[in-house]
């Protein structure tokens, strides 16, 4: 893709958009949320649509001719895209009542996804929440239940499977007490899943104290892993994720060298979520470093969620994503990454950033 139609497609997914069509979004949840999933030719892409900056946002989308939907910025039509249909598997509830929906949700096209534990440990204390993190949001609306069972989920996937052709799953976690900080139930859970549906499953969680986690979980049939770092920059993790900050970066990269040594060049990611005031020069050292070992540093834009404390904050400014952009997919290039190694999670959905466009 040129640069001018990317720029503008980094624009959108920074700014957000009026969205004047009915369509699916989400609210409110562990990952990014307050979005709608579009698709751009055949790359998921989600747009914020509820937060602060989309309400200000000079993008829109609207109802064309012909049953299209326009990209609109200003008065100037950009292009269409087509709304990611609201999945079947929704209308499913199990045997116990309970919604799939409330289970797992569809991100991007063709991903399920589930917070398996609604809670975390760093949540409630504002001294060590995450700024950026709306976990608890979903939960306090009733749009999730706490803690979805392995049965629970593996119903959900093959469901999603049968009736909306999800190819494969994510599984995330609020961080526990437990020294694996939860990866073992997580990994409990996938087993069900592969066992049931065959999608391959990425489980994200904060580095173990026991790098012997990583073996376990491959056995339990695990495909891929996501240890997200948030950001390289130690000054900001301080600021912006102060309780998960008690986790150094040095400690994520011996996290990211013994993962890695489990499951494959590739086959490991860190979320690296940029426009937290993080320095240029550190960044671009973090990623490549970690894609030296191995690691897929998926990089993102800085989405304000509604219920969190950076509800107020201004998303980073689209030439900065680009140049970042141009910059990581260098160095993904140089260590031969690429997100087609991905079998499962955020590097495979696609649909949080733009990067693949440079790959």
């Amino acid at each position: 893709m040129s640069d001018e139609p990317l720029l503008d497609l980094i624009e959108l997914q920074c700014q957000g958009a009026h969205v004047e069509v009915p369509v699916t979004g989400r609210r409110g949840g562990a990952g990014p949320s307050d979005d709608t999933a579009f698709l751009v030719g055949d790359h998921p892409l989600m747009i914020p649509s509820s937060n602060r900056s989309a309400h200000r946002s000079a993008f829109s989308i609207v109802q064309g001719g012909e049953g299209v939907l326009e990209l609109r910025k200003a008065d100037q039509v950009l292009g269409t895209l087509t709304a990611v249909p609201r999945p079947r598997f929704y209308d499913l509830c199990t045997a116990d009542g309970i919604p799939y929906e409330r289970i797992a949700r569809l991100h991007g096209a063709d991903c399920v996804a589930s917070t398996v534990v609604q809670q975390c440990i760093r949540y409630d204390d504002p001294r060590t929440r995450c700024r950026f993190c709306a976990i608890g949001v979903s939960l306090a609306r009733g749009a999730t239940i706490r803690t979805k069972t392995p049965a629970q989920l593996a119903e959900v996937a093959l469901a999603a499977r049968r009736l909306d052709g999800v190819t494969h799953v994510t599984l995330t976690s609020g961080t526990t007490r437990a020294p694996d900080r939860g990866a073992a139930y997580l990994g409990e859970c996938a087993c069900a899943i592969k066992q049931a549906s065959g999608l391959p499953v990425q489980a994200q969680f904060e580095p173990p104290e026991d790098v012997a986690t990583f073996a376990a979980l491959k056995e339990l049939g695990v495909d891929d892993v996501g240890l997200h770092v948030e950001s390289f920059d130690e000054r900001v993790r301080e600021r912006m994720t102060p309780g998960k900050a008690e986790i150094t970066v040095e400690a994520y990269f011996r996290a990211f060298e013994a993962a890695v040594r489990v499951f494959g060049r590739g086959k490991v990611s860190t979320y690296v979520i940029l426009g937290l005031g993080e320095d240029e020069a550190i960044t671009l050292e973090g990623c490549r470093r970690a894609a030296e070992l191995g690691v897929y540093p998926f990089v993102v834009p800085l989405r304000p969620l509604v219920d969190t404390f950076l509800a107020k904050a201004i998303p980073p400014p689209a030439d900065y994503m680009q140049r970042m952009y141009g910059a990581v997919s260098a160095v993904l290039r140089r260590y031969a990454l690429s997100s087609d190694t991905s079998s499962a999670g955020c590097v495979k959905c696609r649909a949080c950033s733009l990067l693949q466009f440079r790959e």
